[in-house]
C-alpha cells in the first residue's frame, strides 16, 4: 500500500470537468526503424505487452468512506490493458493529428481503474502515439522515467528491466488505521510548519518588492486566457534546431531557459498584437521547478515540484531587450527561488481536504472568480531537460516528443518544453473558449527564435559559438 503524498492528491481534489488535471504527451515515430516487418498492429500489440508489464501502469486509487488521509495506489485485481491501448487510424496530417489531440486531452479518465491511456495513431502513413495519465502520478521528471521503460538508445537493443514491487491489496482496516494515524499527526506537523511559514514570509515578499527577487503573484495583467476555462481543449505543437537556441545562448551569456523564455515572450507578444489585446506591463508565468535534487522528504511521491515566478517582458519590442531583461530577473529569481525550503510547497500540500478542495474549486468555477480578482499568473511554462541522443519507443525512433501539460481557472494556457536528440519539442495546450487556434502562437516561435539568431549573428560576428 503506497499512499498518495498532498501534493499528488491535490491534484484530484482539485479536478473538475472543467478543470481536467491529466498530463499527455504527443510521441511522433519512425516506424522504418523497427527491425522486420511491422504493422501498427503489431506495434499497438507489442505496446499493450510491455505496459501490462509495468506495476505503475497496474495500479489504480482506493480509499474508503472512513479514510482520513489522501488515497492509496493499490493493483487493479481486474485490469485489463485494453481498456488503456487503443489504435486509431485518421486521415489527415498534423492539424488533425493535433485535434485528436484535443480531443482526448478534453474527456475525463475513470477513476475505477488505473488512471492512463496510450492511443496509437495511424495518421497519413505516419505513426504516432498520444500518451494520457493523470497529474497526481505523474510530473516532468517522473514521466522521463516511466518513458525510459518503454524505450532504449538503439531500435534493437533490449529494453530495461521494470521494477517488481506492486502495492498489494490492503483491508479497509489497514486503510484506516493508517489514515487515522496520519490524521492524527497533523497538529503536529502544522505547528512545526506555521512557524517557518510566517518567519518566511514577511522576508520573500519584501525582497520581491525590492525587486531582488521573483515577481509576486496576482501583478499579471489580464489577458483572454484568464478567465474560467470550459473542459475543451485546443492544442498545436513545434519543434525547433536545438544548436540554434545554443547560439543564442552562448552570443548572449544566458542559460537555455532564458532562451526558451525569451522565445515564448516573443511569440506571446506577436500573438497577442495579432488579438488585439497586448498589455503594456509584462506577463507572468508559472514556471514548475523540480526539487529532487534539493527534496530531504523520505516519501514516494510523483510530484516533487515547487513553482518560480518568471517575469515576461511582452512589453519590449526589441528582442534582444527582451532576452537580457529576461536573463537578469531570471537571476534573481532563482536566487530568491533557493531560499525557500524544497519542500514547503510538499509540506503544506499535506493539509489538502478532498472535500473542501473539491467545493472550492467548483464554487471559483460557477461564481467565474477567475474574472473578478486581480490576475494570479497568465500562463504556466514548463521545460524538461531530455537526453541529447536518439530514443527509440519499442524500436521505433522518436522524431518528436510535445508535452501537453493541464490548465487552470484564471491560466488557461500551457506551453511545455522539452528537449531530446537536437531538438526543442514545443507542445502548446489552451482552453478552447480562451484560445481556439494555436497555431498562430506555435507558428511564432520559429519566427521568434529566427530573430535572436540573428542577432546573435550580429553579435559575435557570424560565428556559432560554443556548446
Amino acid at each position: 500500500m503506497q499512499r498518495l503524498t498532498g501534493l499528488d492528491a491535490s491534484f484530484l481534489y482539485l479536478e473538475t470537468p472543467q478543470q481536467l488535471l491529466h498530463v499527455c504527451a504527443l510521441l511522433t515515430l519512425d516506424p522504418s526503424t523497427v527491425p522486420g516487418d511491422h504493422t501498427a498492429d503489431d506495434f499497438t500489440r507489442r505496446l499493450a505487452e510491455r505496459c501490462a508489464r509495468i506495476p505503475v501502469f497496474r495500479r489504480k486509487l482506493y480509499s474508503t468512506p472512513f479514510n482520513l488521509d489522501h488515497p492509496v495506489w493499490v493493483t487493479d485485481e481486474e485490469f485489463d490493458v485494453d481498456n488503456h491501448v487503443s489504435r486509431v487510424s485518421l486521415p489527415g496530417g498534423r492539424e488533425q493529428l493535433d485535434e485528436l489531440c484535443a480531443e482526448i486531452a478534453s474527456t475525463p479518465m475513470s477513476r475505477d481503474r488505473p488512471l492512463w491511456e496510450m492511443h496509437v495513431v495511424e495518421a497519413d502513413g505516419q505513426l504516432a502515439v498520444i500518451a494520457k495519465m493523470h497529474h497526481a502520478g505523474i510530473d516532468g521528471v517522473s514521466g522521463a522515467n516511466l518513458i525510459s521503460y518503454l524505450s532504449s538508445l538503439e531500435p534493437d537493443a533490449p529494453l530495461p528491466e521494470p521494477p517488481s514491487d506492486e502495492p498489494g491489496p490492503p483491508s479497509p482496516a489497514d486503510v484506516i488505521g493508517a489514515g487515522l494515524a496520519g490524521f492524527v499527526r497533523k497538529p503536529v506537523e502544522l505547528a512545526r510548519l506555521l512557524p517557518e511559514l510566517l518567519g518566511l514570509a514577511p522576508a520573500f515578499i519584501a525582497r520581491s518588492l525590492r525587486g531582488e527577487g521573483m515577481r509576486l503573484p496576482f501583478t499579471a495583467p489580464r489577458t483572454s486566457f484568464n478567465g474560467t476555462i470550459t473542459g475543451d481543449r485546443s492544442v498545436a505543437h513545434v519543434d525547433l534546431p536545438l544548436d540554434e537556441v545554443k547560439r543564442v545562448k552562448n552570443a548572449f551569456g544566458v542559460t537555455v531557459n532564458d532562451v526558451v523564455l525569451a522565445l515564448c515572450s516573443g511569440a506571446l507578444r506577436t500573438f497577442l498584437a495579432e488579438r488585439g489585446e497586448l498589455p503594456g506591463k509584462p506577463l507572468l508565468a508559472t514556471v514548475p521547478v523540480s526539487v529532487r535534487d534539493r527534496s530531504k522528504r523520505s516519501d514516494h511521491g510523483s510530484n516533487k515540484v515547487s513553482t518560480l515566478f518568471s517575469s515576461l517582458p511582452t512589453h519590449l519590442a526589441d528582442p534582444v531587450e527582451r532576452l537580457r531583461e529576461l536573463g537578469e530577473s531570471n537571476r534573481k529569481a532563482k536566487r530568491h527561488h533557493e531560499s525557500i525550503p524544497a519542500d514547503l510547497l510538499q509540506d503544506w500540500a499535506q493539509f489538502a481536504a478532498p472535500t473542501t478542495f473539491g467545493l472550492a474549486v467548483r464554487a471559483y468555477s460557477a461564481l467565474r472568480l477567475a474574472e473578478k480578482h486581480p490576475v494570479v499568473h497568465n500562463l504556466v511554462i514548463s521545460n524538461v531537460p531530455g537526453p541529447p541522443m536518439p530514443l527509440y519507443l519499442l524500436g521505433a525512433r522518436i522524431t518528436g516528443m510535445y508535452p501537453l501539460g493541464p490548465v487552470f481557472h484564471g491560466a488557461g494556457l500551457n506551453v511545455t518544453v522539452v528537449s531530446l536528440a537536437g531538438r526543442v519539442d514545443v507542445g502548446l495546450i489552451a482552453a478552447r473558449n480562451q484560445a481556439d487556434d494555436l497555431w498562430p502562437l506555435a507558428e511564432a516561435l520559429p519566427a521568434a527564435l529566427a530573430e535572436l539568431v540573428t542577432a546573435a549573428e550580429l553579435a559575435t560576428g557570424g560565428g556559432s559559438g560554443r556548446d
